[in-house]
Order: structure tokens, then sequence, then C-alpha cells
């Protein structure tokens, strides 16, 4: 059995859905196709709990008029037949009907979970209809009945395990399954979701629980490529990645994968592809345990990084300091990206500020602390990258001209970090694909 996932650009229109349908059909062993929510949904969701929480409730119904309103013409291109487009129509009223209720009622964190799954259960719903309209035989598998996260928001893999094989044992006469990216339950039982990116995160543990040949994650783009296509005209997909350096890729600004879309299928060992659902003939990436190749093979960027330095000729070689520095961030849960140490400071970077006052005024103890904002790190990311000289000398030489805040090398052999002010990063990514990929 294979996994084959959606995002929310390759359902956006109704035309998308149609050529969707027309993929999974061509499949010859049994699928599972993973859903996100139609492009645009999540945002205008988000929008619509944010103005509940204040009390806004005109401008809740206004965004809620008007995502309906684009349900209702997605739903009269999507399909035609007029029992088709009233099936479509009576599940558009019915989970519109909710978010008008809770105009009315008190909101709370459960609610605003409850308001998110909204998008995906429309997706595959309608999608359900389309493949029903065609003649296509299916099941529509509820993610809320298998998916499930515990007190800590981890997955349980061993439950969502059985629960699916017994789920897809009751109905071991179909061949096609349905099922809802990002949303599950949580220990409580209430709806829940896997946070931003979640689809990915969905498929990749459907993957590992079902031991899945492989999981195809389509998108827009052809594949993981060497360097942000947004930013750089002349990039190439990467033919295959070892999970190491995909995750690194994921992790350090490749927008492409989530970053916790890796680990359930590394750990299972089940490839995974990224592939294009616009140019479903394109070879995408494989992700597999073997690198393929030695060297470079993409550079990342991370932005919105914060760079803080804690300058202590006193405490720094006292035993136990820099244990008690990290436990400043473990407090606030907040997680380090890149550390570097020299004999009087310590220099490290954090991505979010929400935190940020708190952790400066428990660090102040220990030093003098300096905070440098606006920052972007720059991931090289290959295989045996920091253990080959020449490549190491041909990244340094690639970018002379450019600022180097902090260099964080050695610590994985598939990446070297580099931390340089926002303003640089067009200029440091392109100078390094032409400095490294000769593009």
């Amino acid at each position: 059995m294979k996994i084959m996932k959606f995002g929310g650009t390759s359902v956006g229109k109704p035309e998308r859905m149609h050529h969707i349908a027309g993929l999974v059909t061509k499949e010859t062993e049994p699928t599972i196709v993973v859903l996100s929510a139609l492009s645009g949904t999540t945002n205008a969701l988000v929008e619509i709990g944010d103005n509940i929480a204040k009390g806004d409730r005109n401008a809740a119904k206004q965004s809620i008029d008007k995502l309906e309103a684009h349900y209702h013409d997605f739903i009269s291109r999507l399909v035609k037949k007029p029992a088709s487009v009233e099936k479509a129509k009576a599940v558009v009223s019915e989970h519109f009907e909710f978010l008008n209720i809770i105009l009315r009622i008190s909101f709370s964190e459960a609610l605003s979970k409850d308001i998110l799954a909204q998008g995906e259960l429309l997706s595959t719903k309608l999608f359900s209809i389309y493949l029903d309209e065609q003649g296509i035989d299916h099941m529509l598998l509820p993610a809320l009945e298998f998916m499930s996260i515990d007190t800590n928001d981890e997955p349980q893999i061993g439950s969502i395990k059985v629960r699916l094989t017994q789920l897809l044992k009751e109905h071991a006469n179909k061949k096609l399954f349905i099922t809802q990216g990002y949303i599950c339950r949580n220990a409580r039982g209430e709806v829940d979701n896997l946070k931003r990116g979640g689809s990915d995160y969905t498929a990749s543990l459907v993957a590992a629980a079902i031991q899945a040949s492989v999981c195809e994650i389509w998108t827009d783009i052809d594949g993981m490529h060497n360097n942000d296509p947004r930013i750089v005209n002349k990039t190439v997909p990467v033919e295959q990645l070892s999970f190491d350096e995909a995750a690194e890729l994921a992790y350090f600004g490749a927008k492409i994968l989530h970053p916790a879309s890796i680990w359930p299928a590394q750990m299972y060992k089940i490839p995974v592809k990224l592939l294009n659902t616009m140019q479903p003939e394109a070879k995408g990436t494989l992700i597999v345990e073997e690198a393929g190749s030695v060297g470079v093979k993409a550079v990342a960027a991370k932005d919105n990084i914060i760079a803080i330095r804690i300058k202590s000729s006193r405490m720094l070689l006292a035993y136990g300091f820099l244990r008690k520095i990290f436990e400043v961030f473990e407090k606030y849960r907040t997680p380090v990206d890149m550390v570097t140490t020299s004999e009087v400071a310590v220099s490290l970077t954090i991505d979010s500020t929400s935190n940020l006052k708190n952790i400066i005024k428990e660090l102040e103890p220990f030093g003098t602390i300096e905070i440098d904002e606006n920052q972007t790190i720059i991931s090289v990311v290959g295989n045996e990258i920091s253990q080959t000289s020449r490549i190491v000398k041909k990244l340094f030489e690639s970018i002379v001209n450019i600022p180097i805040r902090m260099v964080s090398y050695g610590g994985s052999p598939h990446n070297i970090s580099l931390l340089v002010p926002a303003e640089f990063k067009t200029q440091i990514l392109q100078q390094l694909n032409k400095g490294m990929f000769g593009l």
C-alpha cells in the first residue's frame, strides 16, 4: 500500500482536484490519499478564530460569509450532476452552519481547534463526492477515528497503527482511501491538530503505521531544489537525499517539506518521494537512507532569527555554566538552532520572540547580554560536507564579501550553517548558487 499526500495548492482549484483524481486512479496498488485544506482556507479559518477571540464577531461573520461564497463557487465548477451538486451544497452548508453557530458561543482553545479542522473535513468530503460522480470506487476514512496525540502533543504511532489497521481490515474490498491531513484527536479525545505543515506529518505517520511501500508528497514544485527558486533564478531539483540531509534542509528553511514529517518515515525506513502535481512526469526527489553521493546537495535559509550573546569572563569556564544557560531556554520551551562558544562568550540563536524578554531577564545574572535581531541562518547541506576540505574551501571562497555573524561547523557531517544579517540573504544565496553549483 502506498501513501499519496496532496497539499493545499494541489487541491486549490476544481480542475486540480479533477487532475488528482486522474493521478490516484492510475495506481495499481492500494492507496491512501491524504488531503490538505483548499489553499487559503486554513489562513481564513485562523482569521475567523482570531476575530472571535478578540470579540469582533462582525469581522468573523464577514470572513465566514466570504469563505462560504468561495466554496459555493468551487463546487459549481467541481461537480456537474444535479445529485452531486446537491450533496456538495449540503456538505458546505453543514460546515458553515457550524461556523455560524460558534459566533454565538464563548471562545476557547478547544473551539479554535474545531474551527481549524473544517478545512480538511471540507476538502476530503468534496473530493469524495467528485469521485462518486466519476464512478471511482473509494472509501472516506475519517482521520479523527485513528490519528491521535498524547498529553505532550506527540503522535501515538502504536495506537494509530492499531486503529488504522482495523479500519483497513473492515474495508478490505476497497483499494482507494481518502483521509484528512493535519487533524487528529488529543489525549482528552478533543479535536486537535498536528500544527502547521501537519498534512506532511499525517502522511508520514500513516506510512509508518502501515509500513507503506512509499510516501509520496505532491506539491506544486518538482522536488526539493538545490536553492530557493523564489530568490535564485537558476535552481535544479535534487535527485536523491538521505533522511538526515532532508531533515536538515526542512528544519533550516526548505519550504517544500515540514521538519516533523521526516522522522516517522525515517524511523520505519519508508521511502519518501517529493513530486509535482502539475508535472507528474518529473522525477522529483527521492528521500531514503542512503545519500546517493558525497558533496553539497542544497542550500536553505531560515528567517526571523534572533542571536543572543552571553559574555562572561568570570563564569564561562565554571562547571555547569552552559547547563544553566540551556536550562533557561528549556524552561521557556524555546529551541536553540545554533551554538558557538569562545573563552569569554556563548552565542546562540532562537527563532521565536514569544519569551525573549523573560529569557533575557533570566540570563542577565550570567553576564552581559547582547541581542541581534533580523538575522538569517543559511544552511549548506550535503553528504559528508564538513569532512571534505575542498568543499569547505569552496564554500568560504563563495562568500568572502558577506559579513558572517556565526558559523556552525562539525556538529553534523551533513550541514554547515552560517548566520548573516537578513539583508544579505538574497546575495549569499545567489553567490552560493554560483560558487557551489556553478549555476
